[in-house]
């Protein structure tokens, strides 16, 4: 059964995109502060997050492996979209003209598996990049991948899988963390090494590093890959 492991990176809209009666609900929390500093600080934690929500996102890369050959591809969304990568390479580097382009080559792509890997992909990675299809109607060829919560096919969500479904919520021994400390505790190299998180995407996407963040994504699903094979050699069946 052929699987995939995957990841996404995600890049807020500009206010631009939204009317003045979206923007008056984005910010809407902000008005319930009288102090201009404290107004300010909860409107930059709004603008930051809004690059976690898809209806004020877009998907700007997605990462792939198969993680019993580790070939795949990083596809990214750049405006130099004519690059031609190296035939050869394990992972190619695709540059895609626009996210509606980048998800029909994803789902394309995804046709080919049974199975899928994430971290954390059942609360964020796929519906977001069901939402993002919906939104651009882009034909999603797999929508069976949020699944059955408590099942790891055909989804095998390895934040939940180490946090055993939450068991212990969120100051117990089960307690979840986040891919780059399980990656140090497991002795993986961290995809963080490079000093880029995701928070940093929209930065880079402002400054047009559009390959430094598909090199980015595609770190984040190699690390995702190793912790995958640590859980189904020693944790997998765990009930």
């Amino acid at each position: 059964m052929a699987t995939l492991v995957f990841d996404i990176e995600t890049s807020a809209q500009p206010l631009d995109n939204f009317d003045e009666a979206q923007q008056e609900y984005l910010f809407r929390e902000c008005e319930k502060f009288t102090d201009e500093k404290e107004k300010c600080a909860k409107r930059d934690e709004i603008t930051r997050f809004m690059s976690l929500w898809p209806f004020t996102s877009q998907v700007v890369c997605i990462a792939m492996l198969n993680p019993e050959t580790l070939r795949g591809q990083s596809l990214f969304v750049a405006e130099d979209f004519e690059e031609v990568d190296d035939e050869k390479a394990e992972v190619k580097f695709v540059p895609c003209a626009d996210e509606a382009e980048l998800l029909a080559q994803f789902w394309d792509a995804a046709k080919k598996y049974d199975s899928i890997v994430t971290f954390n992909g059942r609360g964020f990675d796929v519906p977001f990049i069901y939402l993002r299809s919906a939104i651009l109607n882009v034909p999603i060829s797999k929508k069976n991948w949020l699944g059955y919560r408590y099942a790891t096919d055909p989804h095998c969500d390895l934040a939940e899988q180490f946090t055993f479904y939450s068991v212990s919520g969120r100051d117990g021994a089960a307690r979840r963390f986040n891919l780059d400390f399980y990656c140090k505790a497991f002795g993986i190299e961290s995809p963080k090494r490079a000093g880029v998180t995701g928070m940093d995407v929209t930065t880079l996407m402002a400054e047009k590093k559009f390959r430094e963040i598909a090199e980015y994504c595609l770190r984040d699903v190699k690390a995702t890959v190793e912790l995958y094979k640590i859980w189904k050699e020693r944790l997998a069946g765990i009930k």
